[in-house]
Formats: structure tokens, C-alpha cells, sequence
């Protein structure tokens, strides 16, 4: 995979952690932990390779997608909810950075951004649809869980590193 198409993924996955921030990290550490060879092993983000964490990711992502329904959860644009949308894209960024043997800071730095662009289009996205075209919320949102773990599936899967687990 090119140096390019390993900031693409960075990106990617920091538009996911955007969208639904414990699901960027869970795709990542899935696939990780699924891996025969450990790209991550002596990295500050090994801890993602093991099958616990893994497990723990996908049991928090899980909680987030039922959590988003709820009509009194707090906007992912909020100063409680942006800061860990951030740091979700740059963690899982430079994960995917590092697990390619590129530049943990350049993945970071697009993972954040991603997150960025994922919050802020997909709030608007979603306040859009169900206030201007009158589109029910738990409609809009399961939507947005099947965007989310489509594209987070595609980045994964494009990722070099993990093209062996599948």
C-alpha cells in the first residue's frame, strides 16, 4: 500500500470515529488481534492487538450505537463529546499509520481531522434530515450506523496490514 493510500485510511477512520467514536478504535483493534504477524508489537499501541481489548472496544462500540438513540444523548459536537471523537480518529489514525510503517504523527494528524469532518458533517447531516426534510431520527441514525460500519469496514480492509485477516 502507498503512503497515500495508508493517510486515506487514517482519514477514513477518523471520519468513523467521528460518526460513532468507540467504533473507529474497535475496528481497528479487531483486526489487529486477528492478525497472525504483529505489526503493533512494540509500539505505544500494542495494546490494541490484544483479543481483550478488542472484545472491550466492540462491547463499547456496541453501547454507543444503542446509545445514540436515546433522545436526550448530548450532540457529538459538544464540548463533552468532540474532545473524545478527536482523540478516538487520532489514536485509530496513527494505529493504522504506524501498522504500515508510516509516520505515526501524519495518521494522527489526518485521524483527527477526519474526526473532525465526520462530527461536524454528520451533526449537520442528521439535524438536516430530521429537521428540514422531517426524516425520523432512529431512521436517520440507523442509517448512519450502517454508513459507519460500512466505511469502516472498507478502511480496514484496504489497510495493508490487514489484508491478511480476513
Amino acid at each position: 500500500m502507498t503512503m497515500n493510500q495508508t493517510y486515506l485510511s487514517a482519514f477514513q477512520i477518523g471520519i468513523v470515529a467521528g460518526m460513532r467514536a468507540m467504533s473507529a478504535p474497535a475496528f481497528v483493534s479487531h483486526k489487529l488481534s486477528h492478525e497472525t504477524h504483529n505489526p503493533l508489537s512494540d509500539s505505544t499501541f500494542s495494546f490494541l492487538t490484544s483479543s481483550k481489548t478488542a472484545t472491550t472496544l466492540a462491547l463499547l462500540a456496541g453501547g454507543e450505537l444503542i446509545g445514540d438513540k436515546v433522545p436526550n444523548a448530548p450532540d457529538r459536537i459538544s464540548a463533552a463529546q468532540l474532545p473524545v471523537r478527536l482523540i478516538s480518529g487520532a489514536a485509530s489514525g496513527a494505529a493504522l499509520a504506524e501498522a504500515d510503517g508510516q509516520p505515526v504523527a501524519y495518521g494522527a494528524i489526518l485521524g483527527v481531522v477526519g474526526a473532525a469532518v465526520g462530527s461536524f458533517a454528520f451533526f449537520h447531516l442528521r439535524h438536516w434530515l430530521t429537521h428540514e426534510k422531517d426524516l425520523p431520527d432512529p431512521v436517520v441514525a440507523l442509517a448512519e450506523d450502517a454508513l459507519t460500519i460500512g466505511l469502516g469496514l472498507l478502511t480496514i480492509n484496504e489497510n495493508k496490514s490487514f489484508r491478511t485477516a480476513l
